[in-house]
């Protein structure tokens, strides 16, 4: 396993130092905070990989503080506390945390489900960043198609003239073929106008 800077917010002392002993001792950093509103000021200065959260704190608590990191970080969340009723489950998993632990914990179930929670958030970030790649691909390729049409329309030549004109302004221009095309497609329509 990488090493990862690891947030801890517990109001319990006892519980805070010794998640941060455990995870020190597996060779992580680790920064602690005692409740949830100091957890956000601690997660702006160190920028955690991961943040592990007791769900009941005074200030802040821990789902408020998940829901507040979520909203501006997407950092893998856990949850470790020593409530495990239904209606705080429940509201955990309306979040988009990574993992739910109920104390007492046992150091290698917090081992494993740091782990298996840093996995799933690269995944969950590769499969975003792949998204995101594929949507932008799928609108350059719908504005290199509109402006092969429009050249097509205007020119009366095929789809494959219409393309390698494309091709060619780009080489010529020494601009990629989506910003050819949208100059072709500025030109093409001031001169329908």
């Amino acid at each position: 396993m990488r090493k990862l800077t690891i947030l801890v917010a517990d109001d319990e002392s006892i519980i805070r130092l010794g998640v941060k002993q455990i995870l020190e001792e597996a060779g992580h950093i680790v920064y602690t905070a005692e409740n949830g509103a100091l957890a956000i000021k601690q997660a702006e200065s160190c920028t955690p990989d991961l943040v592990i959260l007791d769900i009941k704190m005074p200030e802040m608590d821990g789902l408020e503080a998940a829901r507040l990191l979520l909203s501006n970080n997407q950092v893998p969340v856990i949850f470790l506390t020593a409530y495990g009723e239904q209606d705080l489950i429940e509201r955990a998993a309306r979040l988009p945390v990574m993992g739910y632990l109920v104390k007492p914990i046992k150091e290698a179930e917090l081992l494993a489900m740091i782990e298996v929670a840093a996995v799933r958030h690269e995944e969950h970030a590769r499969t975003a960043r792949t998204a995101a790649e594929l949507g932008s691909e799928l609108a350059s390729r719908r504005i290199i198609d509109r402006a092969k049409g429009l050249l097509m329309q205007r020119e009366g030549i095929s789809e494959l003239d219409a393309y390698q004109r494309l091709q060619q302004r780009s080489r010529q221009e020494r601009r990629t073929l989506l910003e050819a095309a949208e100059e072709s497609i500025r030109e093409l329509l001031e001169r329908q106008e």
